[in-house]
C-alpha cells in the first residue's frame, strides 16, 4: 500500500512553513545554470519535471510511488532538482507533525521543457508565481489527495499489480470536458479482468453530499454525448461513514447512466478490491478492472488503447511509468 501522505489530504494549508528559506545556496537563473542543467538532468529527471507541469504538485513519497525504490533516494534526487532550480519545495503547516515537502516545477526546470518541445516557458504557460502559489491554495489538500490516488496506483503497476496506462490531470480534464463535467483526474488501469476507463472525484468531507451527488448529472449528459459511460470513482478520505452517508444519498437520488463506486483509505490501495459500487453497497467491493464498462463487463484485454488528447494543452500528457531508473555513471575509463 502506498505511504498515507500519498492518499489522506495533508493539513489545511497556512503560508507554508519549514525547509530552507530562499539564499544564495541556490543559483540564480543563468545561461551557466541551464548549461549545467544539460549535464545532469536524467531521462527519469525530465519525465518527472513533466509530472510536474502536468499535476502541479507532488509529495515526496508520491515521487517516490511514481518512480523510485525507497524514499530516501527520492528525496535525494528532489535535493538535488532543488539546488539546480529545476524543482521548488515547501511545506505546508501541519496541525500535528511535520508535513512532508510539497514538490512543484522550478522556472529552470520549466525552462528545460519548453526548449525541448520548441516553446518559451510562457507558451508553455508556466510562471512561478503561480506555480508556487498553490502552496497558498484552499486547493492544496485537494490537488495533494487526488495526486495521491494516482501515484498509489502508479506505485501498484511497478509491483507488477496492474498498468496504469494514462493518468491525465484535472486541468486536462477541464479542457477536454469542463463544459459537463470537471473530474480530479482521469486514469486507465489494466489488471487481472481486463481494462478498465474512469474519472475519479476526490472527497475531502467538507463538501454538502447533495451537492457531491449532483455532479453526476454532468456525467451522465457527458455518457449521452459521448455514447461512453466512463465508470466515476469517488475516493472518500474523510472515511466509511461519509462512504455510508454518500451511498444513502445515492439510493435517495437514484443512480445516473453512469457507474459509480466509491472507496475509502481504510478499505485498502486503489488498485485492490477496495471499490464498492453503488448499484450493490452491500458488496463485495471490486477492483478497478472489475468494474463495468457501458454497462458490460471489461474486454480482457492486456494492451489498453490510450484515448486521444484533443485538450489543447501546448505540452503532451506524460506516460504514468517512468523511464528506467540508471543504477549509476559507468566509470570513466584510464587514458591509455
Amino acid at each position: 500500500m502506498a505511504s498515507r501522505d500519498t492518499i489522506t489530504p495533508p493539513a489545511s494549508v497556512l503560508p507554508p512553513t519549514g525547509g530552507p528559506p530562499r539564499s544564495a545556496a541556490r543559483p540564480a537563473i543563468s545561461p551557466a545554470l541551464m548549461s549545467a542543467l544539460a549535464g545532469r538532468l536524467t531521462s527519469r529527471d525530465r519525465w518527472l519535471l513533466r509530472m510536474l507541469l502536468e499535476h502541479r504538485v507532488l509529495t515526496t513519497s508520491q515521487v517516490c510511488d511514481l518512480a523510485y525504490p525507497g524514499l530516501r533516494r527520492a528525496a535525494a534526487r528532489m535535493r538535488i532538482l532543488y539546488q539546480l532550480r529545476a524543482a521548488d519545495r515547501f511545506r505546508p503547516l501541519a496541525r500535528t507533525g511535520t508535513a512532508p515537502f510539497h514538490w512543484v516545477l522550478d522556472q529552470a526546470g520549466a525552462e528545460v521543457l519548453a526548449a525541448e518541445d520548441g516553446l518559451t516557458a510562457a507558451q508553455l504557460g508556466y510562471r512561478h508565481d503561480r506555480a508556487i502559489g498553490i502552496a497558498w491554495s484552499p486547493r492544496l489538500a485537494h490537488a495533494a489527495g487526488a495526486n495521491g490516488v494516482f501515484a498509489a496506483l502508479a506505485a501498484a503497476a511497478r509491483r507488477g499489480e496492474g498498468t496504469l496506462a494514462c493518468w491525465w490531470s484535472e486541468r486536462r480534464c477541464a479542457a477536454l470536458w469542463g463544459d459537463l463535467a470537471r473530474p480530479d483526474g482521469y486514469g486507465l488501469w489494466s489488471g487481472p479482468a481486463g481494462v478498465s476507463d474512469f474519472f475519479l472525484e476526490y472527497d475531502t468531507g467538507t463538501e454538502d453530499l447533495g451537492r457531491v451527488a449532483a455532479k453526476l448529472t454532468g456525467y451522465a449528459d457527458l455518457a449521452a454525448r459521448t455514447a461512453i459511460a466512463t465508470p466515476v470513482l469517488y475516493w472518500l478520505a474523510s472515511g466509511a461513514r461519509r462512504e455510508q452517508q454518500l451511498h444513502a444519498v445515492l439510493g435517495t437520488a437514484g443512480l445516473p447512466g453512469v457507474p459509480v463506486a466509491t472507496a475509502t483509505p481504510a478499505a485498502g490501495g486503489p488498485a485492490g478490491a477496495v471499490w464498492l459500487p453503488a448499484w450493490q453497497p452491500h458488496g463485495p467491493r471490486l477492483r478497478l478492472d472489475q468494474l463495468p464498462q457501458d454497462g458490460h463487463r471489461p474486454a480482457r484485454s492486456t494492451r489498453p488503447q490510450l484515448p486521444l488528447d484533443t485538450s489543447g494543452l501546448p505540452w503532451q500528457p506524460p506516460d504514468p511509468s517512468p523511464p528506467p531508473l540508471r543504477a549509476g555513471r559507468p566509470r570513466r575509463q584510464a587514458a591509455p
